[in-house]
């Protein structure tokens, strides 16, 4: 797996996708300092339409666009597993 760029835009409802709460959230300021600010995947704003975090994603693109959140959790939701011996 490679470390993509998730730019979580908002939906029309103000949520994105959280990666770390594996969830939809609304997206305000509380959000952002109560849990993105020390998150460990998080790469910024996204010019204040959403929010950037960086993660381990099989679908293997350097940049992912994700417009929709419920979508995303449940894509992450279903998700296969790599395992390693």
């Amino acid at each position: 797996m490679a470390y993509i760029n998730h730019v979580n835009l908002k939906n029309a409802g103000g949520q994105v996708y959280c990666c770390m709460r594996n969830k939809v959230v609304q997206f305000n300021e509380e959000q952002l300092m109560k849990y993105c600010v020390g998150c460990k995947m998080f790469g910024g704003t996204a010019k204040g339409k959403g929010v950037e975090c960086f993660w381990d994603d099989m679908r293997g693109d350097k940049l992912m666009i994700v417009s929709d959140p419920v979508q995303e959790v449940e894509y992450n939701q279903t998700r296969s597993v790599r395992l390693t011996s």
